[in-house]
Protein backbone atom coordinates (compact mmCIF):
# COMPACT_ATOMS: atom_id res chain seq x y z
CA UNK A 1 0.00 0.00 0.00
CA UNK A 2 1.12 3.21 -0.98
CA UNK A 3 2.19 5.28 2.07
CA UNK A 4 2.15 2.87 4.53
CA UNK A 5 5.36 1.57 5.95
CA UNK A 6 5.27 -2.30 6.93
CA UNK A 7 7.21 -3.69 9.48
CA UNK A 8 10.13 -6.53 8.24
CA UNK A 9 11.45 -8.80 10.41
CA UNK A 10 10.87 -7.73 13.86
CA UNK A 11 12.79 -9.43 16.72
CA UNK A 12 10.41 -12.28 18.34
CA UNK A 13 11.21 -13.41 21.93
CA UNK A 14 9.63 -15.43 24.34
CA UNK A 15 9.59 -14.36 27.66
CA UNK A 16 8.24 -16.69 30.44
CA UNK A 17 7.50 -16.00 34.17
CA UNK A 18 8.28 -19.27 36.44
CA UNK A 19 6.00 -19.39 39.55
CA UNK A 20 6.89 -21.64 42.35
CA UNK A 21 6.03 -22.03 46.01
CA UNK A 22 8.31 -22.65 48.86
CA UNK A 23 6.72 -24.85 50.96
CA UNK A 24 9.18 -24.27 54.34
CA UNK A 25 8.20 -20.69 54.14
CA UNK A 26 5.20 -20.67 52.50
CA UNK A 27 6.20 -17.85 49.95
CA UNK A 28 5.71 -17.26 46.43
CA UNK A 29 8.84 -17.08 43.95
CA UNK A 30 9.47 -15.71 40.98
CA UNK A 31 12.27 -16.27 38.88
CA UNK A 32 14.70 -13.56 37.53
CA UNK A 33 17.77 -13.74 36.15
CA UNK A 34 21.01 -11.55 35.88
CA UNK A 35 21.90 -10.93 32.25
CA UNK A 36 25.81 -11.91 31.28
CA UNK A 37 25.68 -9.48 28.30
CA UNK A 38 23.99 -6.44 26.56
CA UNK A 39 22.01 -4.55 26.70
CA UNK A 40 20.90 -4.65 30.13
CA UNK A 41 24.29 -6.26 31.01
CA UNK A 42 24.41 -7.13 34.90
CA UNK A 43 20.61 -5.99 35.22
CA UNK A 44 18.07 -8.62 36.74
CA UNK A 45 15.22 -9.75 34.05
CA UNK A 46 12.22 -11.76 33.56
CA UNK A 47 14.02 -15.33 31.59
CA UNK A 48 13.22 -14.61 27.80
CA UNK A 49 14.91 -16.70 25.26
CA UNK A 50 14.47 -15.72 20.99
CA UNK A 51 12.29 -18.19 19.36
CA UNK A 52 14.00 -20.80 16.72
CA UNK A 53 12.32 -21.32 13.21
CA UNK A 54 11.73 -24.69 13.48
CA UNK A 55 9.55 -24.36 17.10
CA UNK A 56 6.22 -22.83 18.13
CA UNK A 57 6.26 -20.25 20.81
CA UNK A 58 4.65 -22.77 23.00
CA UNK A 59 7.51 -24.89 22.33
CA UNK A 60 10.14 -22.53 22.99
CA UNK A 61 8.66 -21.00 26.18
CA UNK A 62 9.04 -25.12 27.43
CA UNK A 63 12.48 -25.13 26.39
CA UNK A 64 13.19 -21.99 28.15
CA UNK A 65 12.68 -23.56 31.43
CA UNK A 66 14.82 -26.57 30.30
CA UNK A 67 17.54 -24.25 29.74
CA UNK A 68 17.19 -22.31 32.61
CA UNK A 69 16.48 -24.66 35.19
CA UNK A 70 16.75 -28.37 33.36
CA UNK A 71 12.99 -29.57 33.89
CA UNK A 72 11.12 -31.13 31.10
CA UNK A 73 7.54 -30.32 32.00
CA UNK A 74 4.11 -31.00 30.27
CA UNK A 75 2.36 -28.49 28.15
CA UNK A 76 -0.54 -27.65 31.03
CA UNK A 77 2.02 -26.44 33.35
CA UNK A 78 2.45 -23.45 30.91
CA UNK A 79 -0.09 -21.15 30.03
CA UNK A 80 0.39 -17.57 27.31
CA UNK A 81 -0.36 -14.50 29.33
CA UNK A 82 0.21 -12.08 26.77
CA UNK A 83 1.70 -10.24 23.55
CA UNK A 84 3.76 -7.00 23.96
CA UNK A 85 4.03 -4.86 20.91
CA UNK A 86 4.61 -1.54 21.56
CA UNK A 87 7.04 0.52 19.50
CA UNK A 88 8.09 2.28 22.43
CA UNK A 89 9.52 -1.44 24.00
CA UNK A 90 13.25 -1.16 22.42
CA UNK A 91 15.35 1.87 21.64
CA UNK A 92 16.95 0.27 18.06
CA UNK A 93 15.61 -3.04 16.58
CA UNK A 94 11.41 -3.35 16.73
CA UNK A 95 10.91 -6.18 19.06
CA UNK A 96 7.51 -8.78 19.80
CA UNK A 97 7.56 -10.41 22.90
CA UNK A 98 5.29 -13.31 23.80
CA UNK A 99 5.02 -13.64 27.38
CA UNK A 100 4.05 -17.02 29.34
CA UNK A 101 3.89 -18.07 33.08
CA UNK A 102 4.90 -21.63 33.95
CA UNK A 103 3.45 -22.93 36.89
CA UNK A 104 6.52 -24.84 38.58
CA UNK A 105 5.64 -27.53 41.25
CA UNK A 106 9.00 -28.09 42.66
CA UNK A 107 11.79 -25.58 43.39
CA UNK A 108 14.66 -27.32 42.06
CA UNK A 109 18.49 -25.95 42.55
CA UNK A 110 19.47 -23.13 40.03
CA UNK A 111 22.40 -23.06 38.03
CA UNK A 112 22.77 -20.34 35.47
CA UNK A 113 22.01 -21.08 31.72
CA UNK A 114 23.01 -19.57 28.84
CA UNK A 115 23.03 -15.48 28.91
CA UNK A 116 22.67 -15.22 32.71
CA UNK A 117 25.69 -14.93 34.72
CA UNK A 118 22.82 -15.64 37.93
CA UNK A 119 19.65 -17.04 38.52
CA UNK A 120 17.58 -17.10 41.57
CA UNK A 121 13.99 -16.64 43.02
CA UNK A 122 12.80 -13.59 44.36
CA UNK A 123 9.97 -13.65 46.66
CA UNK A 124 6.64 -12.50 45.50
CA UNK A 125 4.76 -10.48 47.99
CA UNK A 126 3.73 -6.71 48.62
CA UNK A 127 4.27 -3.43 49.98
CA UNK A 128 2.40 -0.15 50.58
CA UNK A 129 -0.29 -2.15 47.93
CA UNK A 130 1.87 -2.51 45.00
CA UNK A 131 3.11 -6.03 44.50
CA UNK A 132 6.78 -6.48 44.81
CA UNK A 133 9.85 -9.30 44.22
CA UNK A 134 12.05 -9.82 47.23
CA UNK A 135 15.53 -11.39 47.63
CA UNK A 136 17.47 -10.04 50.51
CA UNK A 137 18.72 -6.48 50.33
CA UNK A 138 16.69 -6.33 46.34
CA UNK A 139 13.24 -5.10 45.87
CA UNK A 140 11.73 -4.89 42.47
CA UNK A 141 8.69 -3.40 41.98
CA UNK A 142 5.82 -3.85 39.64
CA UNK A 143 4.68 -1.30 37.03
CA UNK A 144 1.93 1.40 38.62
CA UNK A 145 1.03 2.43 35.29
CA UNK A 146 -2.35 1.96 34.94
CA UNK A 147 -2.42 1.78 31.03
CA UNK A 148 -0.02 0.04 28.49
CA UNK A 149 0.55 3.77 26.95
CA UNK A 150 1.03 4.92 29.90
CA UNK A 151 3.65 2.79 31.04
CA UNK A 152 5.43 3.34 27.45
CA UNK A 153 5.20 6.99 28.06
CA UNK A 154 6.35 7.77 31.34
CA UNK A 155 9.99 7.73 32.86
CA UNK A 156 10.59 5.15 35.02
CA UNK A 157 10.76 5.99 38.48
CA UNK A 158 14.52 7.47 40.11
CA UNK A 159 15.78 6.11 43.12
CA UNK A 160 14.67 2.48 43.12
CA UNK A 161 16.43 -0.32 41.12
CA UNK A 162 13.86 -1.05 37.92
CA UNK A 163 13.52 -4.96 36.20
CA UNK A 164 15.60 -5.07 32.16
CA UNK A 165 13.43 -3.91 29.33
CA UNK A 166 9.77 -3.34 29.71
CA UNK A 167 10.03 -6.54 32.26
CA UNK A 168 8.21 -4.87 35.21
CA UNK A 169 5.54 -4.19 33.53
CA UNK A 170 5.05 -7.46 32.06
CA UNK A 171 5.01 -8.59 35.48
CA UNK A 172 2.71 -6.33 36.65
CA UNK A 173 0.29 -7.53 34.34
CA UNK A 174 0.78 -10.82 35.36
CA UNK A 175 0.51 -10.67 38.64
CA UNK A 176 -3.33 -8.77 37.44
CA UNK A 177 -4.04 -11.75 35.38
CA UNK A 178 -3.17 -14.21 38.22
CA UNK A 179 -5.04 -12.36 41.14
CA UNK A 180 -8.20 -11.58 38.70
CA UNK A 181 -8.76 -15.68 37.92
CA UNK A 182 -8.12 -16.82 41.52
CA UNK A 183 -11.83 -17.34 41.92
CA UNK A 184 -12.77 -19.53 38.35
CA UNK A 185 -9.10 -20.39 37.34
CA UNK A 186 -6.98 -20.52 39.74
CA UNK A 187 -3.72 -22.27 37.72
CA UNK A 188 -1.20 -20.33 40.23
CA UNK A 189 -2.14 -23.34 42.33
CA UNK A 190 -0.51 -25.90 40.18
CA UNK A 191 2.46 -24.30 42.14
CA UNK A 192 2.05 -26.73 44.96
CA UNK A 193 2.25 -30.13 42.53
CA UNK A 194 -0.91 -32.96 42.84
CA UNK A 195 -2.41 -32.38 46.06
CA UNK A 196 -2.24 -29.38 48.40
CA UNK A 197 -4.01 -28.16 51.72
CA UNK A 198 -6.17 -25.24 52.01
CA UNK A 199 -3.76 -23.31 54.25
CA UNK A 200 -0.92 -23.73 50.83
CA UNK A 201 -3.97 -22.67 48.72
CA UNK A 202 -4.94 -19.44 51.13
CA UNK A 203 -1.19 -19.19 51.21
CA UNK A 204 -0.80 -18.67 47.45
CA UNK A 205 -3.83 -16.35 47.46
CA UNK A 206 -3.07 -14.23 50.33
CA UNK A 207 -0.14 -12.08 48.40
CA UNK A 208 -2.19 -11.56 45.27
CA UNK A 209 -4.81 -10.46 46.73
CA UNK A 210 -2.36 -8.28 49.30
CA UNK A 211 -3.72 -9.81 52.29
CA UNK A 212 -2.58 -11.98 54.86
CA UNK A 213 -2.98 -15.74 55.57
CA UNK A 214 -4.67 -14.89 58.66
CA UNK A 215 -6.91 -13.22 56.84
CA UNK A 216 -7.93 -15.70 54.70
CA UNK A 217 -10.73 -17.84 56.88
CA UNK A 218 -10.22 -21.45 55.74
CA UNK A 219 -13.98 -22.04 56.55
CA UNK A 220 -14.80 -19.43 54.41
CA UNK A 221 -12.32 -19.86 52.05
CA UNK A 222 -14.03 -23.99 51.33
CA UNK A 223 -17.22 -22.17 51.14
CA UNK A 224 -16.42 -19.83 47.98
CA UNK A 225 -13.49 -22.07 46.78
CA UNK A 226 -14.43 -25.55 46.94
CA UNK A 227 -15.83 -25.99 43.93
CA UNK A 228 -12.23 -25.68 42.03
CA UNK A 229 -10.86 -28.20 44.45
CA UNK A 230 -11.41 -31.72 44.32
CA UNK A 231 -10.84 -33.62 48.01
CA UNK A 232 -8.06 -36.24 47.35
CA UNK A 233 -8.49 -37.90 51.46
CA UNK A 234 -6.34 -36.98 54.28
CA UNK A 235 -2.63 -36.53 54.48
CA UNK A 236 -0.14 -39.12 56.27
CA UNK A 237 0.44 -38.31 59.51
CA UNK A 238 4.00 -36.57 59.56
CA UNK A 239 3.96 -34.05 62.56
CA UNK A 240 1.51 -34.10 65.55
CA UNK A 241 -2.20 -33.08 65.70
CA UNK A 242 -4.92 -33.97 63.48
CA UNK A 243 -3.72 -34.40 59.74
CA UNK A 244 -5.27 -32.38 57.28
CA UNK A 245 -6.99 -32.72 54.44
CA UNK A 246 -5.24 -32.86 50.52
CA UNK A 247 -7.54 -31.34 47.66
CA UNK A 248 -6.23 -31.51 44.28
CA UNK A 249 -7.08 -28.25 41.29
CA UNK A 250 -9.94 -29.49 38.63
CA UNK A 251 -8.10 -28.99 35.66
CA UNK A 252 -10.41 -27.88 32.38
Amino acid sequence: MAGVELLERPLINIVNLIWSFDRASEQVYLLLVKRASAPYKNRWALPETFMRTKESADQAALRLVKEKIGLELASFHTEQLATFTNPKRTKKERAISLAYMTFLPEMPTLRAGYGASEVRWFRFGYQAEKYCLVSGQKLFWASQAQTEQAYYDQPLASGQAHLAFDHEWIFQVAATRIKNKLDYQPNILLILGNTFTLKEARSVYAPFLMTTLKQIDNSNFKKTHGHLLKDVGIATAGRPGRPPRLYRLKLE
